[in-house]
């Protein structure tokens, strides 16, 4: 890839580490810009004019154009790649999860993440607070979903790793910083020791 890739970030979300993850298995170089949500600066008319008017992070820059939302660039950075299944129904498969990711489980998983470890159960609104037991349960349900769906296979799609396991990575090794119990799924938790023992695997704080 002989475009420039710069990643603009906050570097504790889930969302922006898939992108550095996926770079990093391939061996690619991103330049990273961070921005800090918690000050709103995502939120600033210089943002929102030049990175991304949904007021957003990540956002890939390729060259002048750019990528928001982490899975298209995580697609993106990932093409042509063994991560990407060449058969089109174990393709379409991997898309399914980087999907079902974004609408079932980071939803529940990374949201209690973020208000339990950044704003602060007490500072919640109490529309939040009514959101609680039900994310919660939520997000149980996405962790038993998986738990059995690895039951028999070390990977989500196919024999290999692909980016549906990176995607479902970036939220499901944090889990318990939203108080869930990992060790209780048991197929889960070896799948999560076989991606970090790949080759060029970074953990999220580097």
């Amino acid at each position: 890839m002989t475009e420039r890739l710069v990643l603009h970030e906050y570097a504790a979300s889930g969302n922006c580490y898939k992108v550095r993850l996926t770079a990093a298995l391939l061996g690619l170089e991103l330049e990273r810009r961070e921005y800090d949500i918690m000050k709103g600066e995502t939120r600033t008319p210089e943002f929102l004019a030049k990175v991304n008017a949904n007021g957003r992070i990540p956002v890939l820059q390729v060259g002048d154009r750019s990528i928001p939302e982490s899975n298209a660039a995580c697609h993106f950075l990932a093409d042509e790649s063994a991560l990407i299944p060449q058969d089109a129904f174990a393709h379409a498969d991997m898309l399914r999860w980087m999907f079902w990711e974004q609408y079932n489980h980071e939803p529940n998983i990374a949201t209690l993440r973020f208000w339990m470890g950044w704003v602060g159960v007490d500072k919640l609104s109490e529309a939040q607070r009514l959101q609680l037991p039900f994310k919660r349960q939520a997000g149980e349900d996405a962790l038993k979903l998986m738990d059995e769906h690895l039951a028999e296979r070390d990977w989500f799609v196919g024999d290999a790793v692909s980016l549906a396991d990176v995607c479902l990575f970036a939220y499901t090794h944090v889990a318990g910083d939203a108080a869930f119990d990992l060790p209780t799924y048991p197929h889960l938790s070896a799948w999560l020791e076989r991606l970090q023992a790949l080759p060029r695997f970074i953990p999220l704080g580097a």
